[in-house]
């Protein structure tokens, strides 16, 4: 009986002792997670050389714009005919005209992961400026060039996307709609067909984001690492003439694309997929 009593009491002692080390591991792996952003966010929101990088890219943004104005073939939507077209410019909205750091800071100091709090944050329409976009942008305005925002903000964001604009002084269109979201007009994350239906009207000078879904479609774009270099490569001849990138480290399809797009994975299974793509280059 007694011999009995210790195995059950052995039993229950070993499966405590498992979860307490599977809860610790998961802690663990939900921590290193937590520690690579922190760097990442700290890099968005305090490095002088982010700011730079980004006036830097509105200023040549800005320079090329004029290039455009001044050819009537310029488009940035390959094989666009341009002919009798007005001329507009195609922009995303986060992480290249609103800074949303301080809402990745929350989820970092809170515990939390996205999209927990995303739409809250959005209606709270308090995003700071990327620096150099209103620059960039009311001199676009001032050309008489319209403005496109092509975003993948959900439709229940649009009145609050505009507010927070109209906060930063960030010219938007408000006799046309040029605010275009995810969930409208039963568009998806790929934008193909928003651009299309953009250069169906206007001629695209310029095009500016952060993610390579910004400037091409979806199936160039949902690919491995080495793949989307090879679309990059492929357009060469557009990066800082007619399409113009904002460096977004925090998070991005580059991410997804270390995952092969599979966002169910577990706190354990991303930092894996993350370290099995580190590079040492030994021998």
């Amino acid at each position: 009986m007694k011999a009995r009593l210790w195995q059950s009491l052995f039993l229950l002692n070993s499966l405590i002792t498992t979860e307490i080390i599977f809860a610790d591991n998961a802690k663990k792996d939900i921590s290193d997670l937590k520690e690579q952003n922190i760097m990442s966010i700290l890099y968005q929101q305090t490095a002088a050389e982010r700011l730079a990088g980004s006036l830097q890219t509105f200023r040549s943004a800005k320079q090329a714009l004029d290039n455009a104005l001044a050819d009537s073939s310029w488009s940035a939507l390959p094989g666009q005919d341009v002919k009798g077209k007005r001329p507009a410019i195609i922009v995303d909205v986060d992480e290249t005209v609103l800074d949303n750091t301080a809402y990745e800071a929350r989820m970092i100091l809170d515990g939390t992961k996205y999209p927990e709090g995303w739409i809250n944050w959005g209606k709270e329409a308090v995003a700071t400026e990327v620096p150099g976009a209103k620059d960039f942008l009311n001199y676009a305005d001032s050309k008489g060039v319209t403005i496109f925002y092509v975003t993948n903000r959900v439709i229940e964001l649009k009145e609050s996307t505009k507010k927070n604009l109209t906060k930063l002084d960030i010219p938007w269109d408000q006799d046309i709609d040029t605010v275009l979201m995810r969930g409208e007009n039963n568009w998806d994350s790929n934008k193909g067909p928003r651009r299309e239906l953009i250069g169906g009207k206007y001629r695209v000078l310029l095009m500016v984001g952060d993610n390579l879904g910004d400037f091409v479609d979806a199936k160039d774009n949902n690919l491995g690492p080495e793949e989307r270099k090879e679309i990059v490569r492929a357009y060469s001849d557009y990066w800082g003439v007619k399409w113009f990138m904002i460096q977004n480290i925090a998070y991005g399809d580059w991410e997804g694309a270390l995952y092969n797009f599979d966002y169910s994975l577990s706190p354990d299974e991303v930092n894996n997929a993350r370290l099995e793509n580190l590079k040492p280059l030994r021998e």
